[in-house]
């Protein structure tokens, strides 16, 4: 099987809406749908990727064996139910493909195939994705932040610490921790705010 492509410019991450015309086109082989369908998920998936495997080698070797695994599994399983549930569908066969990668120096059974099946409650994948791309970026705003503020912001809000608890930590009293909360999260802003796609 050829390898699938993507042109270099960046993709928007605009959502479209797949249909069952737009399978059969893929299922039969258009260069056109291929084309538009290994662009459209290939900035995704290397997207998600990225923020989790080592190497770009990694990243392209786990994104290939995703699109060839679900090509073959619509051409030779009858399709989905749903054209619609196509992105769950790719974002759940990265997620099996990135476990064997994980699992890749240990011995493990794989799962099993019907394990790719989409579950069609869940978001899409251009949502996950849109949301991975969004906590890289709060991650990249704190870590440029001194690191009192980032240790601060981190107690309130991902530990979700006890106020007077962080009070006694920094020996100041409510008034001042809000004034301390207050500078930090504008400073985290302006981080936010000077990050590509903010």
């Amino acid at each position: 099987m050829a390898r699938l492509g993507y042109d270099a410019e960046p993709l928007q991450l605009t959502r479209f809406d797949f249909d069952q015309a737009y399978l059969d086109r893929l299922i039969g082989g258009d260069p056109s749908t291929e084309q538009h369908f290994a662009r459209y998920f290939g900035d995704l998936l290397t997207l998600k990727l990225r923020s989790r495997l080592r190497s770009p080698e990694l990243v392209e070797d786990a994104r290939q064996e995703t699109f060839r695994r679900v090509l073959v599994t619509l051409k030779e399983k009858g399709g989905l139910a749903s054209a619609g549930s196509l992105g769950a569908f790719v974002n759940s066969v990265a997620n099996n493909v990135l476990f064997e990668c994980y699992r890749s120096g240990k011995r493990a059974d794989q799962l099993p195939e019907e394990h790719d099946q989409p579950d069609e409650a869940r978001p899409s994948v251009e949502t996950g994705m849109l949301a991975d791309e969004d906590r890289t970026r709060v991650r990249v705003a704190l870590a440029a932040l001194p690191e009192k503020e980032r240790e601060l912001l981190r107690w309130l809000f991902f530990e979700e610490r006890d106020k007077d608890d962080v009070c006694r930590m920094l020996n100041v009293d409510r008034n001042y921790l809000r004034v301390l909360v207050h500078r930090a999260k504008a400073r985290f802003r302006e981080q936010l705010l000077q990050l590509p796609g903010s």
